[in-house]
Order: structure tokens, then sequence, then C-alpha cells
């Protein structure tokens, strides 16, 4: 069963014993970080005991399973899903505020303090919202986007924001140079397929929603904010309405990232809220960050988009992951069919263009484990040579999070560890006992 809200995955979770309920008093200071990494991949956590009557739940999408899973697929199927619902999107519905349970409180008075936010690591400077959709429109041409950007609760109705430049960056600069405000929402407590699809390598213009809409099965129900112009997941535990302020800096950061080092301090644009709406009896997600969640959550959309990429240029191309080692951004293996020689190094090109994160590219051939990071590692081992399999590619645009990169100038790397076309079948034969694809130990065992 797909599920459209978060309590209809926390119960999906719980019938399947992937969900434990922590009653234990839970510091939101670190205790409850670290009690999410210990859990990290296995299953996810929910805090009851936290000072604050609005119960946290995190790692509810930590491991591959979980999120193929989500989207009623396999595991080995879940990049290649996520490609077809991005290439066939389907429109969002909106339903009145009677039938959205988002509705059922509102209030124009935010204290983010009422709010269960945790801080996570050492050096974070204060609690951070990290799972929230932040949902904004261009502002010429209304047309939407979804994405997920951190963000640092700096007073009861203001957090500061870090904007990549991708989307709303480009809708930011267009309301700033007019010296406009830029209204944004934040859905927090949402489905993995919401969060998945606000993940997509998407062009400008397209809006995430409607890839949602396709893993679903049927429309996304949206409903209409209170403050400001935008429309917001029907189905969340709770909605934040505000505007990015034009011309306002102020320090954000440190805060520990998905590459497991610290984003520095700088001065950052700045949101003032000016409305919540939440259910009656609402739940908090928070991801803790450099954890499965958090990485895989970025990694299932990225290998979607990256297989359409390659395909247009190595039709051959099988499927591609971003490995967890890797920050589940920066190393990618691509597994293709190759049938002509050049092919890999034209599968490497492509997967640099597909994202400026891409530093590091694998290409294997069919028979390949690219979940298996022993059997990638072997076939480095065993059938390239740098001399003549390495391509460096110096000074190219990286990710500013990166801490090897100057500035976010780095180099890149690809690696073709498949097998020459010319080569005997002898001399690169795997070895093989008969019957061991099939064979049960246990059944030998007393």
């Amino acid at each position: 069963m797909i599920c459209t809200s978060l309590r209809e995955w926390l119960a999906c979770l719980e019938r399947e014993s992937c969900l434990k309920t922590v009653t234990k008093k839970v510091d939101l200071i670190h205790e409850l970080a670290a009690l999410g990494k210990k859990a990290d991949g296995k299953y996810a956590l929910k805090f009851t005991n936290i000072g604050n009557d609005i119960p946290v739940v995190t790692g509810f999408a930590g491991n591959r399973t979980l999120m193929a899973k989500a989207m009623g697929v396999e595991v080995e199927k879940a990049a290649e899903h996520f490609a077809w619902a991005q290439t066939n999107p389907m429109e969002c519905i909106i339903v009145e505020k009677e039938k959205a349970p988002v509705k059922e409180c509102i209030t124009l008075e935010v204290d983010l303090a009422k709010l269960p936010i945790p801080v996570h690591h050492e050096k974070d400077n204060g609690a951070y919202i990290t799972a929230a959709l932040l949902i904004a429109k261009d502002p010429e041409t209304g047309e939407r986007n979804v994405a997920i950007h951190r963000l640092q609760v700096s007073g009861p109705n203001r957090l500061g924001i870090l904007i990549l430049p991708r989307h709303l960056a480009n809708f930011y600069q267009k309301a700033e140079a007019q010296g406009k405000v830029l209204e944004i929402a934040l859905a927090i407590g949402v489905d993995p397929i919401l969060l998945l699809a606000s993940q997509a390598l998407a062009p400008l213009g397209f809006d995430e929603f409607t890839i949602a809409s396709r893993l679903y099965g049927k429309p996304v129900e949206l409903v209409k904010c209170e403050t400001v112009d935008l429309e917001v997941p029907a189905q969340a535990e709770i909605i934040l309405e505000g505007r990015l302020l034009p011309g306002v800096r102020e320090v954000e950061g440190p805060f520990g990232e998905y590459p497991k080092y610290y984003g520095p301090a700088s001065l950052k644009p700045v949101i003032e809220l000016m409305a919540m709406t939440t259910r009656k009896d609402p739940i908090f997600h928070t991801i803790v960050p450099a954890t499965m969640e958090h990485c895989l959550l970025g990694a299932i959309p990225r290998e979607g988009g990256m297989l359409q990429i390659l395909r247009n240029t190595v039709p051959t191309t099988l499927s591609v992951h971003l490995t967890p080692g890797g920050t589940c951004r920066y190393h990618v293996v691509v597994k293709i069919d190759k049938k002509h020689e050049g092919e890999a190094k034209n599968a490497m090109c492509a997967a640099f263009g597909t994202s400026h994160e891409i530093k590091h590219v694998v290409i294997v051939d069919k028979d390949v484990d690219i979940f298996n990071m022993e059997d990638v590692e072997w076939a480095i081992a065993t059938r390239s040579q740098a001399g003549r399999d390495v391509m460096i590619v110096e000074r190219a645009a990286g990710n500013l999070l990166d801490p090897s990169t100057d500035e976010g100038i780095g180099d890149k790397m690809g690696i073709d560890a498949t097998i020459p076309l010319n080569a005997t079948k002898e001399r690169f034969e795997r070895v093989r006992i008969p019957g061991e694809e099939t064979i049960k130990l246990e059944d030998y065992i007393e």
C-alpha cells in the first residue's frame, strides 16, 4: 500500500516492527540526535517524552529497503521507478480547508519555541529544522518549486536559511532585485514520497509535487495557505507560512552537514514567519544530518535523474548508485552493458554533467553488483589500469560543502572498470561453484 501521509507510513512501520517508541525522558539538545544516529538504518524512532506535547520522529526512511517499500517497488528498481514518475508527472488537486487535516489548528502568532526542534551536532549554531519541504513560486511565472533547506531558529518567528545556487536562489534573486519579499511555506511531517519528490533533479519550472502524484498513483492533495499565495500538502502535520526578506542577512551556521563536516557560519537570508497551521495532535519530523535518512533522500531522486540523462548519451546504461561512502552525492557507480569501446568514458562525461556534486565516477560491466562495494572495488582492482582507464578533469565546479575543494572548485575523476571488448572470455571469466547460488548452508548444519 502506498502511504500518502506521515501517519499512514508510521502505522505501516509499526506493523512491521520497524518503528520503536522511546518513552524515556530525552533531551532535545544532542541526546535525541545521538539516539537517532544509533538507530540509523535499523529502525525509526518516535520520542514521546521530550518536554513537549508534540512527539518527534526520525529515521523513518533510513535504508534503501524502506525507501523502495514507500514507492511500492523492489530495491533495485527504486531509481528507475522514480525516473519513470519524473518523466510522467501527474497534476495535483486543491482541496477545501475542511478536508485538510493540517488546517485543524490555525494561529497567526508563531512561536517556534512551542515546536520540539532539536539541536543535532556539537557545534551547530542552535536548533535547526531539517525535514521541512520549502514551497515557493517563481515571482515572474508563478511556477512552483519544492525543496529542503536547512533552517536555523534565530527568533520566535525567524529562521536563517542556506540557499544553494538552485531554483529557490533564482526565485529569491528575482524578488530581491525588485525589493520584494518572496513568499514561502514550510511543510513539516510528510510521507517519504513527498520528501523524495522534493529532491528531484528537475529543470526550473518543474513542479516536484507532480512527481509525488505519479508515485502515489493519484493527485497530491494541496490546500491554500492563510497568509501567502501558496498551496501546501493537506496531509502534512505542520505548516509554517512566511516570507524571505529582501536585503536582510544574518549569521547562520555552523551546521553539521551530509558530508559529515560543518558548513561554516556566514551571513545568510532570513525568513519571517507569519502563520502556523497544524493537525490537532501534530507529529514533528527531524532528519538527523549525515545519517542514511538524510543521504538517501537525496540519493534515490538523483539516481533517477541521472539514469535518464545517462541513457540519452549511453543507451546501454542499466543502473546507477550514489554510494554511502561518497555521501550519496559525490561518488557514483554506473553499470552499463558495453557494446562499443569508448562508451565507458562517454558515460563518465555524462555522469559529471548530471550534477556539479559528482566527483568520482566508476563505470562497471553488467555482471557487477553496484550496491556491493566489495564487488565494485574488485572490478576496479582487476579490470582497470590507471594509465589507460582513469580520466581526470581539473578545476571544475564542485560542491561548496566539500571541504577539500577551493571554494567549490575541485577535480573530478572517472575510472573505467569494464572489460575490454577484445579480451578473451577465459582471461576475465569469474570463478564459479555450480549450485552456489541456490544451496543453503543451514540445511547442512544441525
